[in-house]
């Protein structure tokens, strides 16, 4: 199975809907309560200057957050997170549920390691699709060379 550390990036390669109704289905039954307040907002992106070490920063991005806990009918108790650089809250909170299934095994985990893969392929073709554009947009400088000086 794909590593933990980019499940949240194969999952948002599909459609955030299909996700959203997979983990509402899935978790139907189960008590699924916040370990912390799930948030959504805005994150800096600090740096340190090279000349003067000094902090400034360089942005603001969207960032959402959600961690929390679920119980299934038969008793399992699981935790899961998630953090990604989008304003929507209910699709960190679906995530955290997916990486709570995913790392313990639940109920559904099968069909969401489906979906890492399919979101995994997405990722492999949206990167081909964007060499293919930066190759036609290479340019030949050693043609400039052949073009001689007309002010000589």
């Amino acid at each position: 199975m794909i590593e933990r550390n980019i499940w949240v990036h194969a999952l948002t390669a599909l459609p955030a809907d299909e996700l959203l109704d997979l983990t509402a289905s899935l978790s139907d039954d189960w008590q699924v309560r916040p370990k912390a307040i799930p948030q959504a907002g805005l994150g800096m992106l600090r740096l340190n200057d090279s000349a003067f070490d000094e902090p400034f920063f360089l942005g603001e991005f969207p960032l959402a957050s959600a961690w929390l806990e679920v119980q299934t009918p038969d008793g399992v108790i699981a935790e899961g997170a998630a953090q990604l650089m989008d304003e929507r809250l209910e699709l960190a909170e679906a995530l955290a549920l997916c990486d709570a299934i995913l790392a313990n095994r639940l109920p559904g985990w099968e069909q969401l390691a489906l979906l890492l893969e399919q979101g995994m392929a997405r990722r492999e073709q949206i990167r081909r699709e964007r060499t293919q554009m930066l190759a036609g947009t290479q340019v030949d400088f050693s043609l400039l060379e052949d073009a001689g000086d007309d002010d000589a």
